[in-house]
């Protein structure tokens, strides 16, 4: 039921791709009954020589059939999985884009492709091959169950009770297994982690020699998953051995009183030998239905992980009748802002600014003072805990997200680079831009003689996260992103603090460019870069210690700016005389 959402634009070839299962099952019956008219007429009495040949014509007749019904069964079940797969990965993968940053912090890699791919597939192309599988069995079950009844109701009463002890191990499966797949479940993800840090950090993995330390971790999980393969086999594979002693004691039982009963009159030898045809065909399906409650009991386990990640609500949400922010005119405001990222610690502690518009804010203070949180809660990444963000006097919480976000521009430390070209990646912040747009915002971000000197220019292919660039080149790009799409509030998160001096001077110019006509915040530890700022807020420890201009800043008598810009300007004072030092003694 919970699936019906998802099953209900194809629940015609769903239903289908099952229903077809039951003649198919049901046809297995046919060939144990035309033997009792071939053995009692051809075997025991010879009285119609002609029998075997009808029968065969019957038997190859009815096969025919059943391998085209298979074949359609396996097509409408293929068609059906597949768009099933597709709706609920297309589900996923909306909610994977609907969640917040605050669930990213909680996950990792491995979860997510795990959770939101792998579980799908068993969800959904898994769980109906399976149901597929046991309604025809089942049909075949209950046909062969019917032949029994006719040939011999009282063998069949010892067949029918055999089938109840064979099956009542299989009401056990979900409890026996569900524990030991949680656990299976989690260490996947971690091996999902494993192969993707290998990807992602495989220069760290060299430059550290941490190749026996990764094989190490990694091997720990593979003996996990071993380890829970096992235990899942002595809590499951005992079930099928018990099932062929079982149906090895029906056999037995049913060949003993089947005799007795021939012998006394009671059936006729082709009863007896159709029984016990139906019998064997009946009891082999059975004998492999247990692994299909397996499988199918795994799907719906799957199922249900599917359904706790639909079931998580994002917490950065929209009003119902949220404005939307057409222009922005006037100020920002920080207004006694409390933040923390877990319950009781607090980054930002009853923060109080303000900025108009087309003044650029410089924050700074030493590491872990809130610089970057301050930055993330204008976009709405996270909710404040007490006080409000305002553009122009409203809340931002009143406001659209996509409006709000569509007015904010932000240049990272380490801007991410989706897979793809250059021009792919600079058209994210404006798909509709002209080709004299993107050769402006070239210019603009100094990108032009680097990308003239491409041979593919601008559809050169980047690799995935940007890997064929250099940092100076990724942030050049990040910064021709944020041209065009040109919004009036601009956020440079630390966007040259890992740049050689060198980058920094080009990524430096380009910067200044995009900053002309917008309202910028500048979080930065090089001072340097930030005096000419209109305003300069010092955080520290999540508090708003000092705030002014440059000159005022450093006109204050024991300031906190002012002691950390003094120590700043020494020691690139020191490096620059080392430098001079070590050019004199070459010379």
């Amino acid at each position: 039921m919970r699936m019906w959402p998802f099953v209900k634009p194809i629940w015609f070839v769903s239903l289908m791709s099952i229903i077809v299962g039951i003649p198919i099952g049901a046809l297995d019956a046919t060939v144990a009954l035309f033997l009792k008219p071939y053995t009692d007429l051809v075997i025991v009495n010879a009285a119609n020589v002609q029998a075997p040949w009808y029968l065969s014509f019957l038997i190859v007749g009815f096969t025919i059939v059943q391998g085209i019904l298979i074949y359609l069964s396996n097509f409408l079940t293929a068609v059906a999985g597949g768009k099933l797969n597709y709706f609920v990965k297309e589900k996923l993968y909306a909610k994977l884009l609907s969640l917040d940053t605050s669930y990213y912090d909680k996950q990792n890699s491995g979860v997510i492709l795990f959770r939101f791919s792998s579980d799908a597939d068993l969800a959904c192309n898994g769980l109906l091959h399976n149901l597929k599988t046991l309604v025809t069995r089942i049909c075949s079950t209950l046909g062969l169950l019917c032949v029994l009844i006719y040939t011999s109701w009282q063998l069949a009463i010892i067949a029918i009770i055999v089938l109840g002890i064979t099956a009542a191990p299989l009401t056990m499966v979900r409890r026996l297994l569900k524990k030991i797949v949680k656990q299976n479940v989690e260490t996947s993800q971690k091996i999902n982690v494993n192969y993707n840090e290998t990807y992602t950090g495989n220069r760290t993995i060299l430059a550290y020699n941490l190749q026996k330390a990764q094989q190490k971790t990694f091997n720990e999980h593979l003996s996990t998953i071993y380890n829970l393969s096992v235990r899942m086999v002595k809590r499951t594979a005992w079930i099928s051995p018990f099932m062929h002693f079982s149906v090895a004691i029906g056999v037995s039982l049913t060949i003993a009183f089947g005799s007795w009963l021939i012998v006394q009159k009671v059936i006729t030898a082709g009863d007896f030998v159709a029984f016990l045809a139906a019998l064997i065909m009946m009891y082999t399906p059975l004998k492999a239905m247990g692994n299909t409650i397996v499988n199918i009991q795994n799907g719906f386990l799957a199922i249900e992980r599917i359904y706790e990640i639909f079931e998580e609500q994002p917490k950065i949400t929209e009003k119902e009748n949220a404005l939307e922010l057409q222009e922005f005119q006037n100020q920002i405001c920080f207004k006694n802002v409390t933040f923390g990222y877990k319950e009781n610690i607090n980054v930002l502690k009853n923060f109080s600014l303000c900025i108009k518009k087309n003044e650029s804010i410089a924050i700074v203070g030493n590491s872990g003072g809130g610089k970057s949180t301050l930055m993330a809660l204008l976009p709405r990444f996270y909710d404040v805990k007490e006080g409000s963000i305002e553009i122009d006097g409203i809340d931002i919480r009143d406001l659209q997200l996509d409006s709000l976000r569509q007015q904010i521009s932000v240049v990272f430390q380490d801007n991410f680079l989706f897979h793809g070209t250059i021009r792919s990646n600079i058209l994210l912040g404006n798909p509709n831009a002209t080709e004299k747009e993107i050769q402006a915002t070239l210019k603009s971000a100094y990108l032009d003689e680097f990308i003239a000197n491409l041979p593919e220019g601008l559809d050169t292919e980047i690799g995935e996260r940007g890997t064929q660039l250099s940092g100076g080149q990724k942030q050049r790009v990040a910064i021709a992103r944020a041209f065009l799409r040109n919004a009036p509030i601009l956020i440079l998160d630390e966007a040259t603090s890992a740049l050689d001096n060198k980058s920094e001077a080009i990524v430096q110019q380009a910067i200044e460019n995009l900053m002309k006509n917008k309202t910028v915040f500048i979080i930065a530890h090089r001072l340097s870069t930030i005096k000419n700022a209109h305003k300069i807020a010092f955080i520290q420890e999540g508090e708003l210690m000092e705030f002014g201009t440059h000159n005022e800043l450093m006109n204050k008598e024991n300031g906190l700016y002012k002691q950390l810009y003094q120590i700043q300007f020494q020691k690139k004072e020191s490096e620059n005389n080392k430098e001079k030092q070590t050019i004199a003694e070459a010379q």
